[in-house]
């Protein structure tokens, strides 16, 4: 609570410098303010001790008291309270298109190529809360994972779940994942609509052309960013499967269309990346999280409450009392 306490005019404090001046001028004056008789002898007289003599300085005390919380008043006490508000734009729409075919189990990235990619994917999903976010897989044909959403739990567990399996037709069609994704985001309200493609290879099959599917993106105001996966020469990749189902690794030619890709990019006003270890890659998400971002707007309300008040009403009960003890009870004394 104290951290939400403030004096907005501290600088009257700087009256409290003359309460000592006033209390040496009372003591300096006190004897003065009692009229004085000199005799030669009290024989005759009554004595008796009182009481009231020795509390007199009780008026100076509460007129102190007084002036001070007149000060503090002055200071204008209060409390502070500031809450927030974040208004965002209509936000991002994102769609990730994933290459699943057989040659993402290369290892020229650790472990390898599929995994070093979910693995940074999910984080970029992580960072990027106000928009919502799709999934579509894609070897030789296409199928959505998972729908645009912004629930992130659902998008990165069926992140989790992607992988290489046989089902698919094998090849890679990646006019087929483009269009796919395209078809995702067409219907969009979003503030800007992006699509994430990623492969590691050339387009050899699928029943649309990627300049097309390129094309329609540029029609609906789809942004696509492309990123090739694969080192630079030759790479320790799949090329056959032993009977028991696994894979024989051997070191292949890493191909990609880095012109093709170029191509999609520069057509939709995207970008073209080249990820050729995990850290490239993760420079390359991080990229695009910079050049994509939703604006968040935040709004501060301030509410204040002000507390001079009760110190002036308890000042004046002061200055009442000492008025009715100056002229009552002390005023044969004063």
């Amino acid at each position: 609570m104290l951290s939400n306490f403030e004096f907005t005019n501290p600088e009257f404090f700087w009256l409290f410098l003359a309460l000592p001046v006033a209390i040496a001028w009372y003591i300096w004056k006190r004897k003065k303010q009692t009229p004085a008789v000199k005799l030669s002898s009290i024989k005759g007289f009554k004595t008796g001790s009182s009481l009231l003599p020795k509390l007199r300085p009780l008026l100076f005390i509460l007129r102190l008291a007084a002036l001070s919380l007149i000060i503090v008043a002055l200071a204008r006490p209060r409390n502070v309270e500031v809450s927030t508000k974040t208004k965002t734009t209509k936000g991002i729409d994102i769609v990730i298109a994933i290459d699943v075919s057989a040659s993402m189990l290369a290892k020229d990235l650790r472990p390898n190529r599929l995994e070093a990619l979910k693995k940074v994917a999910a984080s970029f999903i992580n960072g990027r809360p106000n928009d919502r976010i799709g999934l579509i897989e894609y070897a030789g044909e296409s199928f959505t994972k998972t729908p645009i959403t912004s629930d992130k739990s659902i998008v990165l567990s069926a992140l989790k779940s992607v992988q290489y399996n046989n089902i698919i037709e094998g090849g890679t069609a990646i006019g087929m994942g483009l269009a796919t994704g395209v078809n995702r985001l067409k219907d969009s309200k979003a503030l800007s609509k992006v699509i994430i493609l990623m492969t590691d290879g050339e387009n050899n099959a699928g029943q649309i052309d990627p300049r097309i599917a390129a094309e329609l993106a540029q029609e609906f105001g789809i942004k696509v960013y492309t990123i090739g996966m694969g080192t630079n020469g030759m790479a320790l990749s799949p090329y056959a499967r032993n009977a028991n189902g696994t894979f024989v690794y051997e070191n292949i030619q890493v191909t990609i269309d880095e012109e093709l890709l170029e191509e999609i990019a520069a057509t939709t006003g995207g970008q073209y990346f080249r990820a050729t270890n995990n850290e490239k890659l993760q420079e390359i998400y991080d990229e695009i999280d910079k050049l994509e971002r939703t604006d968040v707007e935040e709004f501060k309300y301030t509410n204040y409450e002000e507390k001079y008040r009760p110190l002036v009403l308890l000042a004046g009960l002061l200055l009442l009392i000492e008025l009715l003890l100056k002229y009552t009870v002390f005023k044969s004394f004063v």
